[in-house]
């Protein structure tokens, strides 16, 4: 019987993991078109609010310890890989949760994604810049959008779940 729930749970899986497939790529492939047609800090203007721009963080969220001396690009690896590790067996363990599973497989996707630039640039490559009158938010990639997208829907899931328990 043991055998059986195993087997069932890890093929319900699969949708998740296919989903953080899909945004790893689509993550990476953005990435190598920005470093295939932009020089470090090129830009081009697209609308009144978004410009294009190759922008390299050796930092965290917002550049978030971008200019320590180098140690920082192995610590955020290190926290990606066992984030990724944690979301994989949460996954497994409730994959059955729709909205959860959703939001994990988005931040999972997001998390290789930055992974993957730390370990083969030692920088992330950002490239979208949001402005509004003259101030920018920092700016972020495919993967960071899919990170927070994912954190949104954890926000939004577990406050559908105290609802359901009123």
């Amino acid at each position: 019987m043991a055998k059986n729930t195993f087997a069932k749970s890890s093929s319900s899986v699969v949708p998740w993991l296919a989903l953080a497939l899909v945004v790893l790529i689509l993550d990476q492939f953005s990435k190598v078109l920005i470093m295939g047609y932009y020089q470090l800090g090129d830009g081009t203007t697209i609308t009144s609010f978004l410009n294009i721009v190759r922008v390299h963080n050796t930092g965290a969220a917002f550049s978030f310890l971008a200019a320590a001396s180098g140690w920082q690009r192995w610590f955020f690896t290190a926290i990606g890989v066992v984030a990724a590790l944690v979301i994989v067996w949460l996954l497994r363990s409730h994959s059955g949760q729709k909205l959860f599973s959703f939001a994990l497989a988005c931040i999972l996707g997001g998390a290789v994604g930055n992974v993957l630039d730390r370990l083969m640039h030692g920088y992330v490559v950002d490239f979208m810049d949001f402005h509004w009158h003259g101030a920018h938010f920092p700016a972020f990639n495919l993967a960071d959008s899919a990170i927070t997208l994912g954190a949104a829907c954890l926000i939004l899931d577990e406050l559908l779940r105290v609802r359901r328990g009123r």
